[in-house]
């Protein structure tokens, strides 16, 4: 594992408990919040939505169903400014008859239903002119669905069993012959046109006022057949602002001959959210008798001929149409943008204009030109409703502060034709992702533990959690909670910040001022995250000691006798390229003695493979001073050839020295063995020289041959001490050669066979002259042939101080 893992992973193993306890804190607190809406969390929830919804789901394409013809400024003043229009019409909010036009009109060019945002519940001061509407609904047959209002102040209506009625489809107009004219046009309203308005008049026939409705009568035309298993509807009761007693709004009945001839009603109620903008919606609502269907879905309804509309917990089926929502019966709106891009928009005004004309050319044949484009409502679902400022129906959505109220219909009518609403995940879903967030928050300050991450990952998580809802939103119309994640997240992260500065740092902090001059800094954070610490008091353990040395290095720096600073830049050169290697292979630096580099594998730091590791690193500083030993060369400076001594062995390792000055270090025979190892190089002619245990070890990761059996100055016991030559499977065919000689040669030096055994040296000499282990050998064997040495001989050398 890498030293980077093995601090995460210590350091994880110590944290979990701690882990696990904040991030299930952190998780129910943010859930409490949501439901109860602590820490304003249904702001900020709501917030991010809008962000998230604005951010990813713009840019729908326009609208194929729906059309809007409003009432804009244009039309305000383009009527204003129109005699004949003010004549007939009124000004706003107009006489009933121009709605009678703009119905027919539509109709005749070919719309496929027209939905009235608003409600006609008040009589006009014509009545003449309302009774033109009704007549006009009944002998055109106009698919009208026309929006109806509830108050507290009205009485109930009787329970009854809804049906739907269906609209009979539009019958074409009568065209008189060119000498009549129409029976509904007066002669006043063709004497000419103009461009700035048109002609209108006074066209109805007039008719005696509509019988007085029964209550059952309104309420079987407006109260809708619904089938809601499982699912109570929203009611429409009210809280009363003086006394908080809660008050039942029933509809309010339209006028007489609408109710008649009116084929669909539909409930028009306000649903913003607290903050006034709206985001959501429902599709039906009960006064606690009947049952009342939006007008959006009585619009639908009656379009695809469904008789009743099923509501149940998740899904709404109109018809063929088979829709998913919320399991409350609720739904989040799709705006998909600004209306403006999403609906294409015409003026009454222009639908007036358009009417005109083609009523002149019908009547007298004059040329018809149109002002609104040819096929512009044929096939449509036309939404008709106010648009501008004036008419008062101003509503903010997540993407306008201020858009007309009916912009909610239309995204109503889209989605319920073609589209979706979005829906919200399973509180479960989002609580999940809570919990994720709120552990990934710990786990990461956690074991990082960079003041950087600390600060920015708050930041981090906000974006990358929006990013991570909107797609929901973009992709799948889906709503995942979001501030609750991003508290948890938050509580989580302040929490493990705590825990890191409060509690943690202070013996890491102490660890880390007594051996980073000693270790490499990863190694130091892998120190201090093992469950057991190193004892600074001192402890037995078996490590493995490193002492190196420059040959010598008296005379060397004799050379800068007269340059003192130069001989500190280069053994400051020197000592920094071994430092670096001998720690980057998890070395702790034990001191500097002039040119000699003593280290210790396996302490502070644990490591079951520290005579690999030393093993590893010597060769390295092998190769790192051969190349360094090249570029003194070419600069002509002296040569830095050096011998390394390895050992392991159990030692006695802690904080040694006085109240002045303390040094982490290893004492003991072990040590001793390794700076005569390190020594003994030069009688051999070797550059590295491991002991037994050494050997022992490591063995099955290195190349080495065994050198000879010696003993220590002070020690009876004899010890095998080997040269160390490369990494398993490195060592070259040559070399391999040679050793397997010396090996033959020294097993003949062992039984005295001194002739024999100095053969065998010279032909492995022969082959690799430079082998100095094989001329060491060959020189003792010649002096012992001409002198031999007491019997029996034992073959141990011995190595002095």
């Amino acid at each position: 594992m890498k030293p980077n893992l093995r601090v995460y992973a210590f350091r994880l193993r110590n944290s979990w408990k701690f882990t696990l306890l904040v991030t299930v804190l952190a998780t129910v607190c943010a859930a409490l919040c949501q439901k109860y809406d602590l820490l304003n969390m249904g702001d900020a929830e709501r917030a991010s939505y809008d962000q998230g919804l604005t951010f990813f789901t713009k840019g729908q394409p326009r609208s194929q169903d729906v059309v809007i013809v409003g009432i804009d400024d244009k039309t305000l003043q383009g009527i204003r400014d129109n005699e004949r229009y003010v004549r007939n019409y009124g000004v706003y909010p107009y006489s009933r008859n121009l709605w009678a036009r703009v119905f027919e009109h539509l109709v005749d060019e070919g719309a496929r239903a027209i939905v009235f945002d608003g409600v006609m519940d008040e009589r006009g001061t014509d009545e003449s002119n309302d009774l033109a509407l009704a007549q006009v609904l009944e002998e055109r047959g106009i698919p009208l669905t026309l929006g109806f209002s509830v108050n507290a102040g009205q009485p109930a209506l009787p329970r009854v069993q809804p049906v739907n009625r269906l609209p009979r489809g539009p019958t074409p107009p009568s065209a008189p012959p060119p000498d009549v004219r129409s029976a509904s046009t007066s002669e006043e309203d063709f004497v000419e046109v103009v461009p700035s308005g048109g002609v209108t008049g006074e066209d109805f026939v007039e008719m005696e006022g509509p019988p007085a409705l029964s209550p059952e009568e309104v309420a079987r035309a407006l109260a809708f057949p619904l089938n809601h298993p499982g699912l109570t509807l929203p009611s429409l009761g009210q809280r009363s602002s003086d006394k908080g007693e809660r008050l039942m709004r029933h509809p309010v009945p339209p006028l007489p001959g609408l109710v008649r001839t009116t084929p669909g009603f539909g409930l028009v109620v306000l649903e913003e959210d607290e903050d006034g903008r709206l985001r959501r919606t429902r599709f039906a609502y009960s006064d606690g008798t009947n049952t009342y269907a939006t007008l959006s879905v009585a619009a639908v309804a009656d379009i695809l001929g469904a008789e009743r509309v099923e509501l149940t917990p998740g899904r709404l089926r109109i018809g063929s149409r088979e829709l998913p929502i919320n399991p409350d019966g609720s739904a989040g709106l799709d705006f998909g943008g600004a209306w403006k891009d999403r609906f294409e928009a015409i003026s009454v005004y222009a639908v007036l204009e358009d009417w005109a004309r083609q009523e002149e050319h019908r009547t007298k044949g004059t040329p018809y030109v149109p002002v609104i484009p040819e096929g512009t409502f044929r096939d449509k679902v036309v939404l008709v409703g106010g648009l501008s400022v004036g008419t008062g129906d101003v509503k903010a959505t997540p993407f306008q502060s201020e858009a007309p109220g009916l912009v909610k219909h239309a995204v109503m009518l889209e989605a319920l034709l073609s589209g979706g609403f979005i829906t919200e995940a399973p509180f479960w879903v989002s609580l999940l992702l809570t919990f994720f967030v709120a552990l990934l928050s710990v786990v990461l300050i956690t074991l990082a533990r960079s003041p950087l991450l600390e600060i920015a990952w708050p930041l981090l998580l906000y974006f990358g959690f929006f990013l991570v809802t909107g797609v929901f939103l973009e992709y799948g119309q889906v709503h995942v909670l979001n501030a609750m994640p991003t508290y948890a997240g938050e509580f989580a992260s302040l929490s493990a910040v705590a825990f890191n500065h409060m509690f943690a740092n202070r013996e890491r902090e102490r660890l880390r001022e007594a051996f980073n001059r000693f270790l490499d800094k990863t190694l130091v954070d892998q120190l201090v995250e093992q469950q057991k610490l190193p004892s600074l008091e001192g402890e037995t353990r078996e490590i493995t000691a490193f002492f190196s040395d420059i040959r010598g290095f008296s005379s060397f720096s004799e050379r800068f006798k007269d340059d003192p600073k130069a001989l500190v830049a280069l053994l400051n050169r020197y000592l920094t390229r071994v430092s670096s290697v001998l720690m980057a292979h998890g070395a702790c630096l034990d001191k500097y003695i002039g040119d000699a580099v003593v280290c210790l594998f396996g302490a502070p730091l644990d490591m079951k493979d520290h005579a690999v590791r030393a093993c590893h690193a010597a060769l390295a500083v092998r190769a790192e001073v051969d190349a360094l030993r090249a570029e003194l060369q070419k600069e002509g400076l002296p040569d830095v050839y050096t011998r390394i001594g390895l050992n392991s062995a159990d030692m006695f390792v802690g904080n040694f020295g006085s109240e002045h000055l303390l040094d982490y270090t290893a004492i003991g025979d072990g040590m001793n063995l390794a700076s005569r190892l390190e020594g003994a190089n030069k009688a051999y002619d070797t550059v590295i020289m491991i002991g037994p245990r050494t050997y022992e070890l490591a063995r099955g990761h290195i190349e080495a041959r065994e050198l000879d059996r010696v003993r220590v100055a002070g020690k009876a016991e004899a010890v095998t001490v080997y040269e160390l030559l490369a990494r398993a499977g490195e060592l070259p065919a040559a070399k391999r050669a040679t050793v397997e000689r010396y090996h033959r040669a020294l097993a003949l030096y062992r039984e005295a066979r001194f002739a024999e055994s100095s053969h065998e040296l010279r032909e492995a000499l022969t082959a690799d002259p430079e082998d100095g282990p094989s001329r060491a050998l060959l020189a003792r064997c010649e002096r012992y042939a001409l002198n031999p040495p007491a019997l029996p001989f034992d073959g141990v050398a011995s190595l002095e101080k």
